[in-house]
């Protein structure tokens, strides 16, 4: 079996019975509930893992794909000629591609968060009190604080003054209400896969420089990471529907990124002479 499919079959088993889990004892946290997802996971002191400070989400998750790419990077550069092929480069490109456009911009609002306000999502600030004022969507894209002090007119609604909010007191507002597509899960199959499918051509050589081993230990060991990762979101973190519209989001942007590398990796046929 290939790195990518046994890849494949490890994710797709983790994501199952960890939302099968969440669903049987009802572990998960609905993160698009204005009134809840500001709040800790209800099970966050005796769960380690449901807790949105522990040190997996801290430092791994929410610089997934840094860590992907440095350890992508690594086995490529330490990787004997053979392996440091274009198309490689290339899938590692279109996936970072495709990253960008699901997380951060395109044209504007990434895609993600284009999903959420075309499911009726709205922007909402969650407020000390417990309650959530809804703003218009561009304080969410802008991904910027707002306070009494700098955007007085938001907080002048009754919503808002019923509350009496120190000027000092500052949020930022997110995208809540929609369908929370899990940008976790999106990230981490993505990372999962290509980290797996890039480690094929390293296992077909017969011997490992000792900078191409470590680089090898090391994308192993993250992928086990991502796996562990994967399985604690699908346990403790979004709706069933969010984890797998997550999940199947990553399986089409990392199909989508074989095709470059299929296209250069294709044989070229000669021009005939005359």
């Amino acid at each position: 079996m290939s790195t990518t499919r046994l890849a494949f079959v490890a994710l797709s088993s983790v994501v199952l019975l960890g939302t099968m889990y969440s669903v049987v004892y009802n572990t998960y946290l609905d993160t698009s509930n204005p009134l809840l997802t500001h709040l800790p996971h209800p099970l966050s002191k005796s769960h380690r893992w449901a807790s949105k400070s522990n040190p997996l989400n801290v430092y791994f998750i929410k610089q997934a794909w840094a860590w992907t790419s440095a350890a992508f990077v690594s086995a490529w550069l330490t990787g004997p000629p053979s392996t440091r092929t274009a198309p490689r480069l290339a899938r590692w490109l279109s996936a970072t591609a495709a990253w960008l456009l699901f997380t951060a911009w395109f044209f504007g609002p990434a895609l993600i968060e284009r999903i959420v306000l075309a499911s009726g999502g709205e922007c909402v600030l969650s407020l000390p009190d417990g309650g959530a004022l809804s703003l218009p969507a561009e304080y969410c894209h802008a991904h910027a604080a707002v306070s009494p002090a700098t955007h007085p007119a938001l907080f002048a609604s009754p919503a808002a003054s019923s509350f009496a909010l120190p000027t000092e007191w500052r949020a930022i507002p997110r995208l809540r209400r929609g369908h929370d597509v899990s940008g976790h899960i999106f990230l981490l199959t993505l990372s999962v896969l290509l980290l797996a499918q890039q480690l094929g051509p390293s296992f077909r050589l017969t011997r490992w420089s000792t900078p191409h081993t470590l680089a090898i230990w090391a994308n192993s060991a993250l992928i086990c990471i991502w796996l562990f990762a994967t399985g604690t979101t699908s346990i403790y973190f979004h709706s069933p529907g969010e984890k797998i519209s997550g999940y199947i989001l990553g399986l089409a942007c990392f199909a989508i990124a074989q095709v470059p590398g299929f296209l250069m990796a294709m044989p070229r046929e000669k021009p005939h002479s005359s």
